[in-house]
């Protein structure tokens, strides 16, 4: 693939993203090397880039720094972001790879970037696909990583999918231009290295299992669809919870049930991963059962035909924020002139003593309990959704109005 091959696979996945600031996150290696000399021969593009220093390894400041000389010789503006931290327990790729997303996702706020590029690639699809088989993904696992994204205030694109590892290093060569190797990335301790000797070792190309991949992604749409539709028929939003009519869960298809549960807990939880398969196995089978169970925070309570998945009152029960602010990622109370040292926090036991009227809103008292109030230290002000407002209004975040369309991402 040529330069200008190259560049149109850019700018396509893009699309709309090349018209406003773009930031370009480069730690050094070929394919963001690649992307960032890319991205300089497209004229009229406002380009950011941005280096995460994870304090890792002694060589990545020198490899920040080759990265900010690069970008001075284009003139385009580079910052290094440092990952503060001290002792790392469980998975450092993990906890190396949100701390990276977060940073840049600070950095774009405060520099009115609206979109990152990152440069992965048609093997990092391939790899990836590898490695979740490995582990038994089902079709949601086994789908081709995003092209596009939104999160944390942040439009995040991959706009070289379509695009070979050897094609960019290929690119690089040509021009003249260098690139650091992370040392990782030749270490068989790590499931991605390893997958990569895999694929070399059966002789399978790159191409070949992102298309598998992409055919993966189009099935996984399809199954979002189907339940998203199944869920405007059977699933209501009420106070912060999804009531799902019993019997038509049951009849659904299991996979298609199952996807609306497993989206519920997300929904109402805000978590990035979905529960480990069998303790959602289990926790389905209960819900379809019509009896109460527990899982990642939340609660399901039966109610004659109906079931209500809602927030259980331990897993927000020390969540604070304050007025106008998000309170667990999914609630906003709001009043015309909110008093000093308030806080949101949850309803609780002791709220709900001072809420009279409570049994008339029709919802369960344990669903009550994980509910937003407002307190002055140990004063209740407002709990609006248990039936005690006193001029204070309770609202959703955008994000969490609609079931049915957080399905088709989720």
């Amino acid at each position: 693939m040529n330069a200008d091959n190259l560049t149109t696979q850019f700018c396509q996945g893009l699309g709309v993203a090349l018209h406003g600031p773009l930031g370009l996150a480069v730690s050094g290696g070929g394919d963001s090397m690649a992307m960032l000399d890319i991205a300089a021969r497209v004229s009229g593009v406002d380009l950011h880039v941005v280096t995460v220093n994870h304090g890792l390894r002694a060589e990545a400041a020198d490899e920040a720094a080759m990265v900010a000389r690069r970008c001075a010789e284009l003139n385009i503006p580079h910052r290094t972001l440092h990952w503060q931290h001290e002792g790392i327990d469980g998975n450092l790729q993990d906890q190396a790879r949100r701390a990276r997303y977060r940073l840049i996702a600070e950095w774009a706020a405060q520099h009115g970037i609206p979109a990152i590029a990152l440069a992965h690639t048609q093997d990092d699809v391939a790899e990836t696909f590898l490695m979740r088989l490995s582990r038994g993904a089902g079709v949601d696992g086994l789908a081709a990583m995003s092209a596009r994204w939104d999160a944390d205030g942040v439009t995040w694109l991959r706009p070289l999918l379509a695009v070979g590892r050897q094609d960019l290093r290929a690119y690089l060569t040509n021009k003249g231009l260098s690139w650091v190797e992370d040392p990782s990335n030749t270490d068989p301790a790590f499931l991605r290295v390893r997958a990569r000797a895999a694929l070399a070792s059966l002789g399978i190309e790159a191409e070949t299992l992102a298309s598998v991949a992409r055919n993966m992604t189009t099935a996984r749409d399809t199954l979002r669809y189907v339940a998203a539709q199944a869920a405007k028929r059977i699933v209501r939003l009420e106070a912060g919870g999804l009531v799902f009519d019993r019997a038509a869960l049951q009849d659904e298809q299991p996979e298609t049930a199952r996807r609306m549960i497993q989206a519920a807990v997300l929904f109402l939880t805000g978590a990035d991963y979905v529960p480990r398969a069998g303790k959602l196995s289990t926790f389905v089978a209960e819900v379809l059962a019509g009896r109460q169970a527990t899982l990642y925070g939340c609660i399901a309570l039966p109610q004659g035909d109906v079931t209500r998945l809602t927030r259980e009152y331990n897993a927000v029960r020390d969540t604070v924020a304050e007025p106008g602010s998000l309170w667990d990622g999914m609630w906003r109370l709001t009043t015309d002139a909110p008093p000093l040292e308030t806080q949101i926090r949850a309803l609780g036991p002791d709220g709900l003593l001072q809420c009279p009227n409570w049994r008339e809103t029709g919802i369960p008292r344990l669903a009550l309990l994980a509910s937003p109030s407002v307190w002055r230290q140990e004063t209740l002000i407002s709990a609006p959704v248990a039936g005690l407002s006193n001029g204070w209004t309770a609202t959703l975040a955008t994000n969490r109005v609609s079931f049915a369309a957080f399905l088709l991402s989720h």
